[in-house]
């Protein structure tokens, strides 16, 4: 289960906005790799919409079935927020429905059918 917690607004090339809703996974408990010690977090995603501002508002607080997984992608750099720090990703957080998740437990990759 995801909440809708905000939106956020991006600009296309063409000068012309769309929003995205933020979305957020269920409480998970995390071990600190610096000091050991665990920590509650949640990760989020951003899903583009068509809806416009009024709609986007209007969503937060609902809930969907789904969940947020890292996802394997192309390397790119990230900026710490607090600390200024460049680091290298390959990762991102996605939103996922149940359908999806099942899907991708349960069928066998082509590669090693074929």
């Amino acid at each position: 289960m995801v909440t809708i917690i905000d939106f956020k607004t991006f600009t296309k090339d063409n000068g012309e906005n769309f929003y995205g809703l933020v979305v957020q996974g269920g409480i998970e408990a995390t071990r600190s790799l610096q000091s050991g010690k665990m920590y509650f977090t949640a990760k989020t995603a951003t899903v583009p919409t068509t809806f416009n501002e009024t709609t986007c508002k209007s969503l937060i607080g609902t809930t969907l079935d789904g969940s947020v997984k890292k996802v394997e992608c192309d390397s790119y750099d990230y900026t710490v927020k607090d600390t200024g720090e460049i680091i290298q990703l390959s990762h991102r957080y996605e939103y996922i429905t149940n359908e999806e998740e099942i899907l991708h437990k349960n069928l066998i990759p082509e590669e090693v059918v074929a």
